[in-house]
């Protein structure tokens, strides 16, 4: 089936296969939103799997993501007129203070394997701009990363900017980066931490599911 070649060139990494077999889908009539959950997406969630096992580290987890999203990009004017949408959306950054970003980044690639649309703030980013943010894109989640101990406290800014503006109970905030820890989010008054961004992404589809 179509479905397990573009799944298995995909977690190779192979970016050239991966699109010229999302063609041959598109042309044999598969609907995109088909051929996004169970052939790309499904590609990706196997390698959040390994990810998460040591199975495959950075590089192949960036490779295979490269190649989804050149699949992806061939898809995106079909899932608009199939009227699919994302499963929801997230609003994702690094701390103010914190120019880290692979952790970041794998978060993203993890997330948008499960089907979720990603508005990725980058680093250094206000909780100002994070709660701003999830209001204008209507985000069902705001993300939050740092790989710094002295730029932790900026996710408990965040908490308190979403509780000022009133949108607390309708955004639930993660937070992740090596010196968080369960016990911060919960003293901080956030909603779920995790320790990987396999882990990460599949929670945030789990919320987004309802």
């Amino acid at each position: 089936m179509i479905f397990n070649e573009i799944s298995e060139a995909l977690q190779k990494g192979n970016r050239k296969l991966v699109i010229t077999l999302v063609e041959q889908a598109i042309s044999e009539g598969i609907t995109a939103k088909d051929i996004l959950e169970q052939g790309l997406l499904d590609g990706m969630n196997i390698i959040g799997v390994k990810f998460k096992n040591n199975e495959v580290y950075v590089p192949e987890v960036l490779i295979a993501a490269r190649a989804m999203n050149a699949g992806t990009e061939l898809l995106k004017p079909l899932l608009a007129s199939e009227g699919v949408k994302a499963v929801g959306k997230v609003v994702l950054g690094t701390v103010k203070g914190d120019q880290h970003d692979i952790g970041k980044n794998l978060v993203r690639m993890m997330m948008e394997g499960q089907g979720l649309q990603v508005v990725d703030l980058g680093v250094d980013v206000s909780a100002a701009d994070f709660v701003d943010t999830a209001i204008r894109e209507e985000a069902q989640i705001i993300a939050c990363s740092a790989l710094l101990t002295t730029t932790m406290g900026e996710m408990k800014a965040v908490v308190e900017r979403a509780v000022e503006l009133g949108i607390r109970d309708k955004v639930k905030i993660m937070v992740g980066g090596a010196p968080v820890t369960d016990n911060f989010c919960k003293s901080i008054g956030a909603d779920f931490y995790t320790d990987d961004a396999a882990s990460a992404a599949e929670v945030a589809a789990q919320i987004c599911a309802g």
